[in-house]
């Protein structure tokens, strides 16, 4: 696979950005173009001092889209910022993916606007993992939209199953839709006509989970608006972070902590281990016409290196092409972002 990465994005940008795709080039035969500021880029190869492996390119974009600005301003005034000279390699059949660690808002919109939607998919979506001890629930959408209806929900729903199973390698994901309460009743409008519409699709639907639900892993792939899921994954994201450090300074105390501790390492490595969010931080915008992954702005380079890997499983299984797929066997739905384009269209040339 070939993968474009925007080497500027990112708190950590562009040292740990180049260190991690150099790291995975020395180990596998995907073709790397690092994209961003190129006298930069060559400090931080040089420093780094792994020298530049067969399989990586530099592409010049001097420019940077930094976290303040708004994503659509920025990418019209900013014609060679890197998320976007990285995004155009995929719209130009240059690349086979993107990734990036910088502006979520820029990377989406880059996404949305040189690669474009999928047909018959009125948004796309951004998920997250939720890591359970038996393995990771993708929760989507995260933030890409702040309300929905219930056909996004169902849209969502068919979109985090295939690379559920295509790319995360579970079999017939389980597809949860996230209430307040598990009785088919339960909910707003919102909820209640999602359950209706996902209950007589051919998914592989276990109806409502609550949130504590999503910890116990009763489903694979958990569905809800922008506004929920974005609240939810920086709300588990916080307490699991705070549970580790207070378990860290709670056991620093005390005159045997050292002993203790020493006793104690080899079960926190298997939890930490378990726990690994590296591992699960980088997910794919899904609904648009290629591969645009979005990592964590915190990101390092063994993040960096997994983020690859996503891109790189992702393009080669197709998942665009299969989300395509799914919209043309499910016209009534796959029709609908046609028909609502046709209304837009028609509501402007009135006004």
């Amino acid at each position: 696979m070939r993968i474009a990465i925007d080497a500027m994005g990112g708190d950590h940008a562009p040292r740990e950005i180049v260190r991690g795709a150099i790291d995975y080039a020395l180990q596998s035969p995907d073709e790397i173009s690092l994209v961003g500021d190129l006298p930069r880029l060559e400090r931080e190869v040089a420093a780094y001092g792994k020298g530049v492996p067969p399989n990586v390119r530099f592409v010049d974009a001097p420019e940077v889209v930094e976290m303040g600005e708004h994503p659509a301003t920025a990418l019209r005034t900013k014609r060679r910022s890197s998320i976007l000279v990285a995004t155009n390699l995929v719209r130009d059949g240059e690349a086979d993916a993107v990734v990036s660690a910088g502006s979520t808002g820029a990377t989406m919109a880059a996404a949305v606007f040189r690669l474009g939607r999928i047909e018959g998919i009125d948004r796309p979506a951004l998920p997250a993992h939720m890591v359970t001890a038996t393995g990771p629930v993708m929760l989507l959408d995260v933030g890409a939209n702040v309300d929905s209806d219930p056909e996004n929900l169902v849209q969502f729903a068919a979109m985090g199953a295939i690379f559920a199973e295509h790319v995360l390698r579970v079999p017939n994901p389980r597809i949860g839709l996230l209430n307040i309460g598990e009785e088919v009743e339960k909910g707003d409008d919102l909820a209640r006509e999602a359950h209706a519409k996902l209950a007589a699709l051919d998914l592989h639907f276990v109806g409502n989970v609550e949130a504590h639900d999503m910890i116990a892993h009763r489903a694979d792939v958990v569905v809800c608006d922008g506004f929920v899921g974005n609240v939810v994954i920086k709300f588990f994201e916080g307490i699991t972070g705070f549970i580790f450090r207070a378990m860290r300074e709670d056991l620093q105390q005390g005159p045997i902590a050292p002993i203790a501790l020493l006793a104690l390492k080899p079960g926190f490595d298997r939890l930490k281990a378990r726990f690994d969010y590296e591992r699960y931080a980088s997910a794919p915008l899904l609904g648009v016409k290629g591969v645009s992954i979005v990592t964590h702005g915190r990101a390092k380079a063994r993040m960096i290196e997994n983020a690859i890997r996503i891109a790189s499983e992702s393009a080669e299984a197709r998942v665009p092409e299969l989300i395509g797929q799914w919209t043309k066997e499910h016209p009534a739905l796959a029709h609908r972002g046609v028909r609502s384009r046709i209304a837009a269209r028609l509501h402007r040339d009135r006004g």
